[in-house]
């Protein structure tokens, strides 16, 4: 059973990768692509993910919604890209689209399927340190599914800022910690649905819309918008909602 709801994880002395999540998509990086295997939510999740990222940006950069490539020549970082399940719909978009992620195997798997596609895609194994110290920006990022595997949300947060040139975009999603997301992210997700491997999810590392919101404006970032992703069974397809107790995506930016 989960501690206090108010208790968060000790930042270890790396604080921004944990070997063991890493390992752990390292053995999954065949199945990222198959959309009946262990990343079989991610892929029903993609159509609201895509929507929120596309109207978020359209609305941020002012361009035109009903443009078949409404986000031409917009560059965007992918962080923690895995196979590349974002990286390729945003670059049918038109986006100029770079992925990082620190798993070799899910890069190479990301670039053997984009490849297959013909889309051009700027696949790295790298962690956001190594792009911060090159000075490398973006005018947008996306970050899914990612925090909530960090040991330190607030300073992955911060050197992810840092890779934001001012007036840029963040796109972030993750899970709330509440009860209701401990017994169906991870009780049942996990345990008898079987849609995740046991243990995918640490839920003392889930974090909430308030102290996601501090974390950004710690890292110099404007305060969020929200909006929260739920789950319909009957249909099997999630949808954008208000509701925030379990999934959720944040939008914010850097000022100029």
């Amino acid at each position: 059973m989960p501690r206090s709801m108010k208790s968060k994880p000790l930042a270890s002395p790396d604080a921004t990768l944990d070997v063991r999540e890493l390992q752990r998509f390292e053995r999954l990086s065949s199945e990222w692509w198959d959309p009946k295997g262990k990343f079989h939510p991610l892929h029903r999740q993609g159509a609201a993910r895509l929507t929120f990222i596309r109207e978020t940006l359209t609305d941020h950069f002012r361009l035109q919604p009903k443009s078949i490539k409404v986000l031409q020549n917009i560059r965007i970082l992918d962080i923690g890209c895995g196979g590349g399940l974002v990286c390729e719909p945003l670059a049918r978009l038109g986006g100029k689209i770079t992925g990082i992620d620190p798993t070799a195997d899910s890069i190479a798997a990301a670039r053997r399927h984009a490849l297959a596609q013909r889309l051009s895609i700027d696949y790295r194994v790298a962690r956001v340190e190594d792009l911060s110290a090159t000075g490398e920006t973006f005018d947008a990022a996306v970050c899914l599914e990612v925090i909530e595997h960090v040991p330190d949300a607030a300073a992955f947060l911060n050197v992810t800022a840092s890779l934001i040139r001012p007036g840029g975009a963040i796109v972030l999603s993750t899970l709330n910690r509440t009860w209701k997301s401990y017994l169906l992210a991870i009780v049942a997700a996990e345990y008898v649905l079987g849609w995740l491997p046991p243990g995918t999810h640490n839920w003392q590392r889930f974090v909430t819309p308030e102290e996601l919101s501090q974390q950004l404006s710690a890292a110099g970032l404007r305060p969020p918008k929200f909006c929260g992703m739920v789950y319909d069974v009957i249909r099997d397809e999630w949808r954008l909602d208000r509701n925030t107790d379990i999934n959720y995506l944040a939008a914010t930016s850097r000022p100029t």
